[in-house]
């Protein structure tokens, strides 16, 4: 199979009418447990003219083994990057497009710390749909591509930064619960983590607004006051069949763990 390299054919194009790329992606946006993070990075017309870093793909297209290293040649290359996060409490309590918006406004706003004006720039943001706007990015012009993470070097890069950063994160959040493996599966929907779950219930990282599948009908009792301290008025009613649960991993009503 032909692996799609990346190029920086549309950001020179906008580099024409704008002093700067902003690039955007997402990671984890799937994920039963943990963050979701946005990576940002910058790119001026100079650095578009510079050759794409070596191995620079979609992050879910570099090997885990691969990813550091080409995550540090793209941290090189770029003008500025970051990463922006929306805890799993945070999922549960605005929905994950919100979330998403957020995450990305935050990661944005951190570039201002290298000298990036993001008023000045074009936004471009990988996929169908601009999240970021209406979480408050009012002053952004933003531009959804599909496959950005794929076709453009930026968002490529953008994707790579996200990922690592994300799955360091989880690495370190397995410690504190490791029946999920959350060292290996990065708290997504694998086999082992629903087993967990059904074992042991959701945890605090874990996203308790989500159908999450197989997971046992009642949650310990810590957790539960764990989880009501984000949510006051409590992680809402808890059924062994839950009429919203098509799936794992889709989205509910923000105060529903749906179980079955």
């Amino acid at each position: 199979m032909t692996v799609a390299v990346p190029k920086l054919t549309l950001e020179r194009r906008l580099l024409r009418e704008h002093t700067l790329v902003i690039a955007c992606d997402e990671v984890g946006r799937g994920a039963l447990a943990g963050p979701v993070a946005v990576g940002a990075v910058a790119v001026d017309a100079p650095r578009a003219r510079r050759r794409v870093p070596e191995g620079l793909r979609d992050s879910k297209l570099v090997a885990a083994h691969h990813r550091p290293a080409v995550a540090e040649r793209a941290a090189a290359w770029v003008q500025a990057s970051a990463v922006g996060w929306s805890s799993a409490a945070e999922i549960d309590e605005v929905g994950i497009i919100r979330a998403l918006g957020l995450a990305a406004l935050r990661a944005i706003a951190e570039l201002r710390a290298f000298g990036v004006v993001p008023e000045d720039a074009i936004v471009l943001l990988d996929g169908n749909h601009d999240y970021i706007t209406p979480a408050g990015g009012t002053g952004l012009r933003v531009q959804p591509v599909i496959k950005a993470d794929r076709d453009c070097a930026s968002a490529a890069a953008a994707s790579v930064l996200a990922k690592v950063a994300r799955d360091d994160l989880m690495v370190g959040l397995h410690d504190e619960a490791p029946a999920y493996q959350w060292a290996r599966n990065k708290g997504y929907a694998s086999a082992e983590h629903r087993a967990a779950i059904r074992s042991h219930g959701l945890s605090p990282h874990h996203r308790a607004s989500w159908a999450i599948a197989d997971a046992p009908t009642l949650l310990p009792s810590r957790w539960i006051t764990a989880i009501s301290s984000v949510n006051p008025s409590g992680p809402g009613p808890i059924s062994p069949v839950a009429p919203c649960a098509n799936k794992v991993g889709a989205p509910v009503t923000h105060s529903t763990v749906c179980l079955r």
